[in-house]
C-alpha cells in the first residue's frame, strides 16, 4: 500500500498495518519527517512531485528506501494536497486510488465542496464566492456586517481563515489572487454556534458504511486542543441527525476511507426543538477528532482506513469505555517531550500517551493523549494534566 504524507497521520497508520501484515509504502518530505522515523519504506518526495509519487506507486528505489519493492496494490493519502490531474493518471492506469480523484477534490477546493453539498441539500452554513471587495461587502451585508473569509485551496489549523467586518480586512489576499499568486476565496456567515461537534465516517468501495460515535471537539485558535467522545450532554435527536448528514455526504460524494466531517452545533429554531448542525469543513482522511480511536474504539480511523481503502469488511466501532477524551499536546517547554513521560507514568499509569517525533515549536502539534473511564470530569481532569506534563506543566 502506498501513502502519500510523510506526518502523524502516516506514522499512525503504521501500527494498524503491521497487525494487519500490510507493507505501507509512505511518500515523507523530509528524511527526519514523523512517518519517515518509524516507517522501514519511505522514500523522499514532495506530494506534488508526479514523479516521486509515480516512483512510490511503481515501487521504484527512492532517497531513503533504496530498495526496489513491488508495486502497489492501492494508493491513499495523509493530506489532500495532491494534483488531481496526476491522480487521474494514475486512475487510468487501473491504480484503485481512495479517496477517489473525483471525492478528494471537495476536500481539497471549499467551493466545489460547498456547490455540491448544497446540492445534496447538506445543511451549510450561507456562502457565497467572492471575487473581489464588491462582492464580499454585499456579502457582509446580508449577514449582519460580519462573515467568516476562507482560502478555497491550502488553508487548515485555522490557516488560510479570517472574520472579518470589511472587506479590506482580506485586502492582501484579494490582492495575491489578481496577481495569481494567492487562492479564490469563500465567504461564509458567522455562524452563532453553541460547540462544534465531528463525526468520523468510514466507507469502503464496495458501499459498507460505518460511523462512530459523535464527539466534541474544542478549539484553540483555530487548532483541536480536545476532543470528549461521545459529546456530552448532546440531544439523541441532534446526534442522529449528525449521523445521517456525515453518511450523506460520504455516500453523496462517494468518498472511499476515513472522512471526518465537522459539524456546529446551533440551537434550535422553535422552543424545545433540538439542536441543529451544519457542516463546517471536512478531511478525506483519519483526522484530529478521531485520534480517540487509537485506544477509546475496538476499531481505531487509522486500522478502518486501510480496511476500507483495500475494500475489507470494516471494524466495529464501539467505545470501548463511556468516556474517552484525547488532549493535543500543542507546543512545550521541555526540548524533549520524551523527558515527560516518566512524570506522566508516575501520575496516571492508565494514561495513554502518542509522541509524533517532532521538533518542539510553539503551538505544534507534537502529540497527544488518550484517557478513558466512567467518570467524565475525572477523564478530562487526567487527560489535561497528562498532556500538562508533556508541555513542561507542573503538577497541580
Amino acid at each position: 500500500m502506498a501513502v502519500v504524507g510523510g506526518g502523524q497521520l502516516a506514522r499512525m497508520m503504521t501500527p494498524a498495518a503491521t497487525a494487519l501484515g500490510l507493507h505501507l509504502r509512505v511518500l515523507v518530505e523530509d528524511p527526519t519527517s514523523s512517518a519517515a522515523q518509524v516507517v522501514v519504506d519511505a522514500p523522499v518526495g514532495a506530494a506534488r512531485d508526479e514523479e516521486a509519487v509515480e516512483a512510490l506507486v511503481a515501487g521504484r528505489p527512492g532517497a531513503v528506501a533504496p530498495a526496489h519493492a513491488a508495486p502497489a496494490d492501492v494508493l491513499t493519502f495523509e493530506h489532500e494536497h495532491v494534483p488531481s490531474a496526476l491522480l487521474e493518471r494514475l486512475v487510468a492506469t487501473g491504480l484503485p486510488v481512495h479517496p477517489t480523484p473525483g471525492a478528494l477534490v471537495h476536500a481539497q477546493d471549499k467551493h466545489v465542496m460547498r456547490r455540491r453539498l448544497t446540492e445534496l441539500g447538506v445543511p451549510c452554513p450561507r456562502w457565497a464566492a467572492v471575487a473581489d471587495a464588491a462582492e464580499l461587502e454585499a456579502f457582509l451585508g446580508s449577514t449582519g456586517g460580519e462573515a467568516v473569509v476562507k482560502t478555497v485551496r491550502g488553508g487548515y489549523d485555522g490557516k488560510g481563515v479570517r472574520v472579518v467586518r470589511s472587506a479590506r480586512d482580506v485586502d492582501d489576499w484579494f490582492d495575491a489572487a489578481a496577481r495569481g499568486e494567492g487562492a479564490e476565496l469563500l465567504a461564509e456567515e458567522k455562524v452563532p454556534f453553541t460547540r462544534e461537534l465531528a463525526v468520523l465516517v468510514a466507507r469502503t468501495p464496495s458501499g459498507e458504511v460505518r460511523t462512530w460515535p459523535v464527539v466534541e471537539s474544542v478549539q484553540v485558535d483555530g487548532v483541536c486542543s480536545e476532543v470528549v467522545a461521545p459529546a456530552p450532554d448532546l440531544d439523541p435527536r441532534t446526534a442522529e441527525e449528525a449521523r445521517r448528514t456525515a453518511v450523506a455526504v460520504a455516500e453523496g460524494l462517494a468518498v472511499t476511507g476515513v472522512l471526518a466531517v465537522e459539524l456546529f452545533e446551533v440551537s434550535g429554531e422553535e422552543p424545545g426543538a433540538a439542536p441543529r448542525v451544519l457542516v463546517n469543513e471536512l478531511a478525506m482522511r483519519p483526522h484530529n477528532s478521531g485520534h480517540w480511536t487509537i485506544d477509546g474504539s475496538v476499531t481505531s480511523q487509522f486500522e478502518q482506513h486501510l480496511r476500507a481503502v483495500l475494500d475489507l469488511p470494516l471494524g466495529d466501532t464501539a467505545p470501548r469505555a463511556p468516556w474517552t477524551v484525547m488532549v493535543n499536546v500543542l507546543g512545550s517547554a521541555r526540548d524533549e517531550l520524551t523527558d515527560g513521560l516518566a512524570a506522566v507514568a508516575r501520575t496516571d499509569p492508565h494514561a495513554k500517551v502518542h509522541l509524533y517525533g517532532k521538533g518542539v515549536r510553539p503551538g505544534r502539534k507534537l502529540g497527544h493523549v488518550n484517557v478513558s473511564g466512567a467518570d467524565l470530569d475525572d477523564v478530562r481532569r487526567r487527560a489535561r494534566a497528562a498532556a500538562g506534563l508533556l508541555r513542561g506543566e507542573e503538577p497541580a
